[in-house]
């Protein structure tokens, strides 16, 4: 039972640390677009690219630390744990909803706008 505690806390760290090092990459790649947007005036960026991709980055991200998080519940050795990390999660599935609700439709507004021009 120690292993696999050991086992499940490895990949609780793992998740979490991928999760956020896809939201720093995320911010960071953001963060240059918009730089190349404003400073050097490249017109082949545009914001809702740069928002759909932070955006894309940010769910990703989360979805990764929803899965620590539910693996932590089974490490969770008392019920306020659980109930924490149980509205931890939710809040996070939440954010995540309205980030790729978000997400389509920037890109449902790119669609319409192609088909336009």
């Amino acid at each position: 039972m120690e292993y696999l505690t050991w086992f499940i806390s490895i990949f609780i760290l793992i998740f979490e640390l991928m999760g956020a090092i896809m939201i720093v990459y995320g911010g960071v790649r953001a963060a240059i677009g918009v730089v190349l947007i404003e400073v050097i005036h490249r017109t082949n960026i545009y914001y809702n690219t740069v928002r759909i991709d932070f955006t894309n980055k940010l769910i990703f991200g989360l979805e990764f630390i929803i899965a620590a998080d539910v693996l932590a519940t089974i490490l969770a050795p008392s019920i306020e744990d659980v109930l924490l990390l149980g509205a931890i999660v939710a809040i996070r599935t939440v954010l995540s909803h309205f980030l790729l609700k978000e997400a389509t439709d920037y890109t449902m507004n790119d669609v319409f706008l192609l088909k336009n021009e």
